[in-house]
């Protein structure tokens, strides 16, 4: 059975990129523009990795992870950062927030492939 990857990123270009490349490699793919969006599909859905970026309107990545580690259907799912950020404090931020790893954009599509399988192990 294919794992469900959620993918949250206000930039359309980066949705439709990540999940062309999530896809090819056999997984199915939901899509959420900003935190508050992404919330509303995890209530409903439950995914078996969220891949978000940090820098979002509405609800930002870190405010996103912190209110799904909240609930139990999240609390161990793997969460990855995939941002333009390098700051060791912002990564610190993120990992204290609940987030497993960190991605800088742009991505490599064959790095970000071996992340996911490591974590999804």
């Amino acid at each position: 059975m294919a794992k469900t990857v959620l993918v949250v990123d206000d930039s359309e270009s980066i949705r439709e990129v990540l999940s062309y490349t999530l896809e090819n490699e056999g997984y199915t793919v939901c899509r959420g523009e900003n935190g508050k969006d992404a919330l509303n599909q995890c209530s409903k859905n439950t995914f078996d990795l969220v891949i978000t970026d940090l820098y979002m309107p509405e609800m930002d990545g870190l405010e996103f992870i912190r209110e799904i580690r909240r609930t139990q259907e999240y609390k161990y799912i793997p969460i990855l950062f995939l941002t333009t950020e390098s700051q060791f404090s912002k990564k610190e931020e993120a990992k204290e927030a609940g987030a497993t790893g960190w991605i800088v954009k742009p991505f490599v599509p064959d790095k970000l492939i071996g992340v996911i399988r490591k974590v999804l192990r």
